[in-house]
């Protein structure tokens, strides 16, 4: 095994950087020399007089060495000073900056915000979300098939909701048209096409009864309510979604009720697109003259009488359902069963 010489010294400094000092300070040098010199002729007599020029020369060396250090130790304190200048002159631009980050996050939040314009729904959560719409809201859009959750749900929590808050309701429908035979038979089929429709199964007349349901029923709560206003148009097409817009939110669902939905909230773009596309549609559809039913009389309990005189005004004349089937009509109307309990 071999072990190389000087192998511990390699980490020492070199003896040109142990000596640099010497080049950086050679008062102390020459001071040294003097003083080293002086003490050497001092061995000999009479050295008064050279030793007392060379403690003079030897304090001037000295003085001068200070004077150096001074002059450095300024330069070092006027480069501190404004370093501290322009750190202290940062410091200030600090909050002004901050102001423009915080600006530029709530820019960014605010595109993000708006590129996110719609929300999926979990199908346990729609009727929760329908419930939280119909709070505050002084408006009601729907746009669907026979609208069997607004007779059941929307309409009655609506207009209790205005009524305990005593400001004015606006409730626009448009569903499909009972005298729309096609209408009616292509929305029967959908439904019994589905998996939820073939427990009570769906037929041409069921949906027209349905579509004759929720026409009474707004009717009968524009009857009883002079604070609501409603307002009903009879689509001839079906569509396979169902649109609930209050105030606050626009839901989008299907007719199962336990699949997810669409939300989006006021402001957001998809809420002004579907408050374009549904009040487009509604100018299309056949509106019905809701402002009629003042007209006739309805009761808590309407007569199949007093339901065949409200369609009559309302120019849709019931000759093609018996008493019975009036009957069914009006238990549709104001005893519905709610497809999301």
């Amino acid at each position: 095994m071999s072990v190389e010489n000087g192998a511990g010294d390699s980490r020492r400094p070199p003896w040109t950087e142990r000596f640099s000092w010497l080049r950086d300070e050679p008062e102390v040098v020459i001071a040294f020399l003097i003083a080293v010199g002086v003490a050497i002729y001092g061995l000999t007599d009479n050295v008064t007089q050279p030793v007392q020029e060379a403690t003079l020369v030897v304090l001037a060396l000295i003085a001068s060495t200070l004077v150096r250090s001074r002059i450095r130790t300024g330069a070092v304190e006027t480069e501190l000073r404004r370093a501290l200048t322009d750190s202290g002159e940062a410091l200030h631009q600090v909050p002004e900056r901050l102001g423009e980050v915080t600006e530029l996050l709530e820019r960014s939040r605010q595109a993000i915000d708006q590129m996110s314009v719609v929300s999926l729904l979990p199908g346990a959560q729609v009727r929760a979300e329908l419930v939280a719409a119909t709070q505050h809201t002084n408006t009601w859009v729907f746009k669907g098939g026979t609208g069997t959750f607004i007779r059941a749900f929307t309409l009655p929590e609506c207009v209790e909701n205005s009524r305990a808050a005593r400001r004015q309701l606006q409730v626009q429908l448009e569903i499909i048209d009972p005298e729309n035979d096609t209408a009616c038979a292509v929305y029967a089929r959908f439904r019994q096409s589905l998996v939820t429709g073939r427990a009570d199964p769906w037929t041409a007349d069921r949906t027209r009864k349905e579509s004759y349901a929720t026409i009474l029923a707004a009717s009968w709560y524009r009857r009883h309510n002079d604070f609501l206003t409603v307002r009903v148009g009879l689509s001839s097409t079906m569509t396979t979604c169902r649109w609930d817009m209050s105030a606050s939110r626009v839901i989008v669902t299907r007719e199962d009720p336990t699949a997810p939905a669409l939300v989006a909230y006021q402001g957001k773009l998809y809420y002004s697109w579907c408050e374009t596309e549904l009040n487009s549609s509604y100018a299309q559809s056949r509106r019905l003259p809701v402002e009629n039913v003042l007209m006739v009389p309805l009761g808590d309990e309407p007569t199949v009488d007093e339901v065949r005189d409200l369609f009559e005004v309302l120019g849709l004349p019931l000759d093609s359902l018996d008493d019975s089937e009036v009957a069914d009509v009006t238990r549709r109307a104001l005893r519905p069963a709610e497809p999301y309990r």
